[in-house]
């Protein structure tokens, strides 16, 4: 049992994200500036809704963050600080900061604001905190590429300076962010808050060969399918088992053209070496189950990404790491039914990034690959509810009577068993086929804020034992 609590901090893409942050545990949330974020193209934050957001934070005891991180050219350099003060005069609890320049020029015009270095900033020694704290930053948002061992060592050599991790959301293929794919394609750079998620896209491969005179990969044959992951895994997982001879592997100077699925017929070349081919599509980060350990270790911050993310995604992070930590304070054992809980999210398959560099074999049995096996869907947002008790849903996916779903409620969930539903106009009906309807449930006990999941059938296996 520990007396110290660590802050969650959450997204807040927007007001209604905010709100079901904080609802679901959030301590504080972060919701970017409006030109000078790295979410610029999907912000719904304008300097009305900053002000707002601050009010109802502080209103509800709650710290709310405004993240000015982008690495800035000239043009911004010369408007930043009349851009920034109508968002000081707001009075945030911080501001996220990266742009060394950025931060000095803030920092000389108003000392007393507290600033937090960016992830941008790749700070992944003890040396670079103390730099920065000299420099007058009051909280530093630790690089994703350092393990446990080096979030504590930090820890130990800078007692007294905040530090904030990252314990779920999207990775990044880049270094801690610094992407120039999207930049390299679509002229939308992502250190200036438009990225276009290029390492995403859908992408098939080409067999290629290399001219001997010119070493440029031309297309030989192609391949009309797409990327097989497995297929690739498996081959190179024989590769590396037979490169520990000190021979080069003959497929090691192999070559392909990859095709994305938006540019037909602009071929890219990519490398394989002796450990496979690789694409650029990140796992997500989840590290629940680290939460005890960055508890004791005394990171002031655990932070969620997902400013894009659905309101869905919020409440249900919000609510699984706020209970994570609980836990961890109170000196009770890591409860393997969060990460059940997650898999209830769209995610591309689960990491735990560099924070372990080999994962306990303890929780492996909860890892999927990939995010088809799923346990829930989000479906509705209850909006109302009738003087008859009956309550007001708006739907956001299929569900239909005989289904079971589970309400998501800050005071705690529960599962109930869909008998009867209405439309809008109180007729009884047996399927709600999606976005956008309203319809009504017999929903007892509170629902005030509720989101509803539909229980997705699992496949009968031990994994899915386990994790029942």
């Amino acid at each position: 049992m520990t007396t110290f609590s660590p802050e969650l901090l959450l997204p807040a893409g927007s007001l209604d994200k905010m709100r079901a942050a904080y609802d679901f545990g959030a301590d504080a949330v972060y919701a970017g500036q409006p030109r000078y974020s790295l979410r610029a193209r999907n912000n719904e934050f304008r300097i009305e809704q900053l002000q707002q957001g601050i009010e109802e934070a502080h209103a509800r005891g709650k710290k709310f963050f405004v993240t000015s991180n982008l690495l800035a050219h000239n043009d911004k350099v010369r408007t930043y600080l009349r851009d920034i003060e109508p968002v000081i005069a707001l009075k945030p609890d911080a501001i996220i900061m990266a742009d060394p320049g950025l931060i000095m020029m803030v920092h000389e015009k108003w000392p007393q604001v507290p600033i937090h270095l960016s992830v941008q900033a790749n700070t992944t020694n003890h040396m670079a905190v103390k730099f920065w704290q000299k420099m007058g930053v009051s909280r530093i948002i630790l690089s994703r590429e350092l393990s446990l061992k080096e979030i504590e060592h930090i820890r130990q050599e800078c007692p007294d300076m905040e530090l904030e991790v990252f314990v779920h959301g999207a990775l990044c293929i880049a270094y801690s962010g610094r992407c120039l794919l999207s930049g390299y394609f679509n002229h939308r750079d992502p250190n200036q808050g438009t990225c276009t998620n290029a390492c995403r896209w859908d992408y098939k491969t080409h067999d290629a060969a290399v001219d001997s005179n010119t070493g440029e990969a031309l297309a030989v044959e192609r391949m009309d399918q797409g990327f097989n992951f497995q297929q690739m895994q498996e081959e190179a997982d024989k590769n590396f088992s037979a490169c520990g001879d000190g021979q080069r592997h003959p497929k090691a100077d192999q070559v392909y053209l990859i095709e994305e699925i938006g540019r037909p017929g602009e071929l890219m070349p990519i490398m394989e070496d002796e450990h496979g081919t690789y694409i650029m599509n990140s796992k997500d980060l989840r590290a629940v189950e680290q939460v005890e350990k960055l508890t004791r270790i005394g990171v002031d911050s655990l932070k969620i990404e997902g400013r894009t993310k659905s309101l869905y995604y919020v409440a249900r992070t919000a609510q699984v790491y706020r209970r994570a930590i609980d836990d961890a304070v109170a000196g009770r054992p890591f409860n393997p039914q969060l990460i059940t809980e997650l898999e209830g999210l769209a995610n591309r398959g689960y990491t735990s990034g560099l924070l372990e560099r080999r994962p306990a074999n303890t929780y492996q049995n909860y890892e999927t690959g990939h995010s088809v096996a799923r346990r829930s869907q989000f479906v509705g947002e209850v909006r109302g509810v009738r003087e008859d008790g009956w309550v007001e849903v708006e739907t956001k996916n299929r569900f239909a009577v005989g289904d079971t779903l589970e309400i998501i409620h800050p005071s705690g969930n529960r599962t109930v068993k869909l008998e009867t539903m209405q439309n809008k106009d109180g007729e009884s009906i047996a399927v709600a086929a999606g976005n956008p309807l309203r319809v009504w449930l017999p929903i007892e006990g509170p629902v005030d804020g509720a989101l509803v999941a539909r229980m997705l059938p699992q496949v009968s296996n031990e994994d899915n034992v386990a994790l029942a």
